[in-house]
């Protein structure tokens, strides 16, 4: 069995280490990238355990890592998560001995840590016999090397919609800063009755990860700001991630062309995938990303339960939060965005 071991922050080799490892294992995503441990400690305030396995033979090369962050909530609970506030998470492995003893020590610390779960956001599915959550899709898509054929490629309803937004004189602009975004994403979330992220998060995405996070706003030809999408770029995928709108966008098709826009860019780039993210169930957002032709792919997010009884549900999709995502959309937009980080934090 290889040597399970923590990197700590600060720890310049085993960083750098770990990063060309999660650049080039097929398992990996952006998420187990080491940068989201100084985000996770530093905005979050969440103590994070960064494990990986290195092999015992010479060299000592990186097998697998396992990134977890413990999440202490009043009001849901001690766990253990792979990985809170990202879709996919779990080990990213390059053989089943690095895997078994990751997985190994996570459930380990999980005990010595006292927490109600352990939680693992896997992409496939690794325990069948592990309680999952069965809420949650991703959708996926090859991105072809012609911007024609991409705009082909889109059902024609949608399609129709992406050029309406052209027509109506939509442009799109890469944001320096996250101030137009942020102004979008928070007003848009508040309409749906939940709590916004803190702008610093936003503003530790860009500085932490570089070019490889991108702000793309979507204008009228007055220049007023309509749509925004704030983006991850891992190896040849691109991943719109954080999104907001305003209330006119959907009159002017701004939501329809800044994705098309998002796409037409990355295809210029090089960019072989569009992942447009998680989507639960039965949502708007699901609709929205099976008619620009994507097919949904089950997420398996599975537990280990010590302290409670079933896999919690902190969804909005919860029927028990309805009153509290009603009074949420009463607060002026000002009260919601000083205690929304307060809240978040806790959510994962």
């Amino acid at each position: 069995m290889p040597v399970v071991k923590r990197l700590l922050p600060g720890e310049v080799s085993a960083t750098a280490l770990w990063d060309e490892f999660v650049s080039t294992c097929p398992e990996a995503t952006f998420f187990h990238r080491s940068g989201w441990q100084k985000i996770l400690r530093e905005v979050f305030r969440h103590e994070t355990y960064y494990l990986y396995a290195q092999s015992s033979q010479a060299g000592g090369r990186i097998d697998g890592v396992l990134p977890l962050a413990h999440v202490k909530s009043l009001l849901f609970g001690s766990s253990l998560v792979s990985l809170p506030f990202a879709v996919y998470g779990g080990v990213a492995a390059v053989n089943p001995q690095a895997t078994q003893a990751l997985e190994q020590e996570a459930q380990q610390l999980a005990q010595r840590l006292g927490v109600a779960h352990l939680e693992l956001r896997n992409t496939t599915q690794r325990h069948a016999d592990w309680p999952a959550q069965g809420l949650y899709v991703t959708f996926r898509k090859e991105i072809a090397p012609e911007e024609e054929a991409n705009m082909l490629a889109i059902p024609r309803k949608q399609r129709a919609m992406v050029r309406k937004g052209a027509k109506n004189g939509l442009l799109s602009h890469t944001d320096s800063d996250v101030d137009r975004f942020f102004a979008l994403y928070a007003s848009n979330v508040h309409r749906h009755g939940t709590p916004a992220m803190p702008k610093r998060y936003f503003e530790a995405l860009l500085q932490e990860f570089g070019t490889d996070c991108e702000v793309l706003t979507v204008t009228a030809p007055d220049h007023r700001p309509l749509s925004s999408v704030l983006s991850f770029y891992f190896r040849d995928e691109v991943l719109p991630y954080y999104a907001g709108d305003d209330e006119a966008a959907r009159d002017l098709a701004a939501n329809d062309f800044k994705y098309w826009e998002l796409m037409r860019r990355a295809c210029n780039r090089g960019v072989k995938l569009f992942d447009y993210g998680r989507s639960k169930q039965g949502t708007g957002s699901y609709s929205f990303k099976k008619n620009w032709g994507f097919e949904p792919r089950p997420l398996y997010y599975e537990y280990c339960l010590y302290k409670r009884d079933a896999i919690p549900q902190n969804n909005p999709a919860n029927a028990k939060y309805r009153l509290l995502i009603e009074t949420w959309r009463r607060l002026p937009i000002g009260v919601a965005n000083w205690l929304g980080p307060h809240i978040v934090r806790n959510l994962g």
